[in-house]
């Protein structure tokens, strides 16, 4: 799973990126510190995993992983070139969603490029800026598309058709809904890597003393306090959690931005676990057996036979396999089974 971070200049894009992975980076009092994306791999905390790595006393964990990008802040009119304009946008072509971190905090110390704090507006100036960069690559691709319907190209056509359509509402200020589009046409639309066409996420950052009484300003933001994470990381994992119980708070916003992540991208997590290592594998929800067992190798995929599926809380209830298939708890499933969150799975194929 990639996720894109994009905000303003001076928001705390990198301040919580560096609290989310750990990974040192600049983070100064200064609009464009970013230039370079920053990428960082953070490990899906997962108390399944590691109870799984108990029972058998696997000699390797792999838990589930999650990329984040931070590119350069936006301003207003990047897209006409204003502060170092919007080619960064490219670094995020391909991620899975988007983050929007969106400043809500005061700190005379830390210039707002616009001069004040407008959470709402700096959101859209941002989404302006995400939707002008699609209109251009748009443009361009309708562009090609008529010099294939002068040759008489029907795809090309109807390819043109589904542009116009986006582009048609970008125009509008709208959010592109494919939704109603053929499977084959949405899966075109899809593979057109539009940033508007991405699900996303809204981080406010604020103010460590506004935390517990949070009111958002954006509908169903995260609310993160990205120095708070940034001290966090600072700490061990004991001297974290007590200081997060004196500050009355469970989750850490790494935590809250996993799972929010894993809702908006509906995936879940199934196991795989023994002695040499016990694993953790991230799909889509409703994924079947075959497709499943194909994200650990394609040629279990291609020579599914069958797979031995347990609740990973029943496997750890009864101590280990054996007792858990006297009780009957693991079950032979075939092609047509719908692996669930929490499956830890055996499967057979054949070469």
């Amino acid at each position: 799973m990639k996720i894109g971070i994009v905000g303003l200049p001076n928001v705390g894009k990198s301040t919580l990126f560096k609290a989310l992975t750990k990974n040192p980076v600049e983070a100064s009092n200064y609009p464009f510190c970013t230039i370079d994306p920053n990428v960082g791999i953070v490990e899906v905390p997962d108390n399944r995993l590691n109870k799984l790595t108990e029972l058998y006393n696997s000699e390797k964990t792999v838990p589930a992983v999650i990329e984040f990008v931070d590119i350069a802040g936006l301003v207003k009119n990047a897209h006409k070139g204003e502060g170092l304009g919007n080619q960064f946008l490219s670094h995020i072509k391909e991620v899975d969603a988007i983050a929007h971190v969106i400043r809500n905090f005061h700190d005379d110390n830390i210039t707002h490029v616009e001069g004040r704090i407008e959470p709402t507006d700096d959101l859209s100036t941002i989404e302006t800026e995400l939707a002008m960069a699609d209109i251009s690559s748009l443009e361009k691709m309708i562009d090609k598309l008529d010099k294939k319907i002068k040759s008489n190209d029907k795809e090309a056509s109807n390819q043109k058709n589904i542009l116009d359509a986006i582009l048609k509402d970008l125009g509008n200020d709208k959010k592109p809904n494919i939704g109603g589009l053929k499977q084959e046409d949405q899966k075109y639309a899809k593979g057109l890597n539009l940033l508007a066409l991405k699900p996303e996420l809204y981080i406010e950052n604020i103010d460590e003393k506004t935390l517990k009484d949070f009111k958002p300003t954006i509908p169903d933001s995260i609310p993160i306090c990205a120095k708070l994470e940034a001290d966090l990381t600072d700490l061990s994992k004991k001297d974290s959690i007590d200081y997060l119980n004196e500050l009355g708070i469970k989750k850490t916003g790494l935590d809250q931005l996993i799972i929010e992540s894993y809702k908006l991208l509906n995936l879940i997590t199934f196991f795989t676990a023994g002695p040499k290592e016990s694993h953790a594998w991230t799909i889509e929800n409703d994924t079947k057996a075959p497709a499943a067992a194909g994200k650990i190798h394609t040629d279990f995929e291609r020579g599914f036979i069958r797979a031995e599926i347990i609740n990973w809380q029943n496997l750890v209830d009864e101590g280990g396999e054996t007792a858990a298939k006297e009780k009957g708890l693991m079950k032979i499933e075939g092609k047509d089974y719908t692996v669930k969150d929490g499956d830890v799975a055996y499967f057979r194929f054949s070469t």
